[in-house]
């Protein structure tokens, strides 16, 4: 019988860069699989069914919803995102590590479910990098933009409830950090570190 299979939370305010990161660390780590969430917006360009989301009408959300379907579920900037229990148990007990990109909310509901499951927390490197990333991707409106960075602060706040925490300064440093979580060698990112709670402290009044 195959050991039981490890979950990695990792959730960050928009723009910092996590989508980038996991995709990097998944690449260097083939053992590590993907979990792919519900969600109710509409594919961006590039995005495939089943690959990024599993995309779905809010009436088969609601439903999901309804029939404890979820591992958690949360609905941010107007859409719904949900993390399909069925998906995430019969993989780790199948002996898979997977990885679960949410945001904090979808985590503080995993950690009262799934305890033993590893929460990782990314920040960007300054207020500045955040606003340019989020421009940079060219997929939301000006609108979406502002509002993402208004609730950027909301969402920064929630840094200390991560077991790990990975500030995104240079891209490959920041994968390095992650790869040494996984394999059970991030002592140096845990969020209890020298540094850290004065750095965020300085990035959360910059964001104000």
């Amino acid at each position: 019988m195959a050991d039981r299979g490890h979950l990695f939370v990792v959730a960050a305010p928009s723009g910092a860069g996590k989508t980038s990161l996991l995709r990097a660390l998944l690449a260097r780590r083939p053992g590590l699989e993907f979990s792919v969430s519900c969600t109710t917006r509409a594919p961006r360009p590039q995005e495939q069914t089943g690959r990024d989301y599993h995309f779905v009408g809010r009436e088969e959300f609601q439903r999901l919803v309804d029939s404890d379907g979820f591992i958690e579920h949360a609905e941010v900037f107007g859409n719904r995102y949900g993390t399909p229990r069925r998906q995430v148990e019969a993989a780790l007990a199948a002996g898979l590590d997977l990885v679960l990109e949410i945001d904090w909310q979808g985590a503080r509901q995993v950690r009262q479910r799934l305890p033993e499951a590893v929460q990782i927390f990314i920040l960007p490197p300054s207020r500045a990098e955040l606003a340019q990333r989020l421009r940079g991707r060219g997929t939301d409106s000006p609108e979406v933009i502002a509002r993402r960075l208004s609730e950027s602060v909301a969402d920064l706040s929630h840094w200390a409830e991560f077991d790990y925490v990975v500030v995104n300064r240079d891209f490959a440093t920041a994968v390095g950090e992650l790869e040494s979580i996984v394999a059970g060698r991030g002592e140096a990112s845990r969020r209890d570190r020298p540094g850290l709670e004065a750095f965020v402290t300085e990035l959360l009044q910059t964001a104000g």
